[in-house]
């Protein structure tokens, strides 16, 4: 567990949705989170391109992204995939690397859990985000991989991560006093 922070990545979502700035801006400033990345390390990056929340993972030295949506059969959104696919050229750029690719590797977790109605979409991405930190490297890529069964999630789940975060706001409240 010690080793998962020179692992994983978290990017502040408010600094990469597209709810206002430019994209230019949003891709400059995930740019400069990746900037750092080295070997197997990703990025966690919640993202809400309007109303929804999903789970980008970015593995730039591998120029591939994962997209994680609670709900089916949602395209990636356009704005998004510029972002990261410009964010991905940018650290390719200041690493000196030469990319084979014109533009990242998109994959799409289609075994991701699916929300029963259209209001949890922010519970499910922490959840992702939390099962992703539990079981870092390629077990997040096996667990959602499309030819398994789909993983589950029962209102019991979703009510741990719910009390995980009142817990840990309250935490940081009373710390702040």
């Amino acid at each position: 567990m010690a080793n998962i922070v020179n692992l994983v990545g978290l990017v502040d979502p408010g600094q990469v949705s597209t709810q206002s700035g430019t994209l230019s801006y949003y891709s400059k400033h995930l740019s400069g989170c990746l900037k750092n990345a080295n070997g197997d390390q990703f990025y966690l990056v919640p993202y809400n391109p309007g109303g929804h929340w999903v789970l980008i993972i970015v593995k730039p030295a591998m120029e591939t992204v994962y997209y994680t949506d609670s709900l089916p059969n949602r395209s990636i959104d356009e704005d998004m995939r510029n972002i990261v696919n410009t964010s991905i050229k940018m650290y390719n750029s200041h690493i000196g690397k030469q990319s084979s690719h014109k533009s990242a590797i998109w994959k799409n977790l289609h075994r991701t859990p699916r929300q029963p109605t259209n209001v949890e979409y922010g519970y499910y991405v922490m959840h992702f985000t939390r099962d992703i930190i539990h079981d870092p490297g390629p077990a997040f890529e096996k667990k959602f991989d499309k030819k398994r069964e789909p993983v589950q999630y029962v209102q019991e789940h979703i009510d741990e991560v719910g009390l995980e975060w009142a817990e840990f706001v309250n935490k940081q409240l009373q710390n702040n006093k």
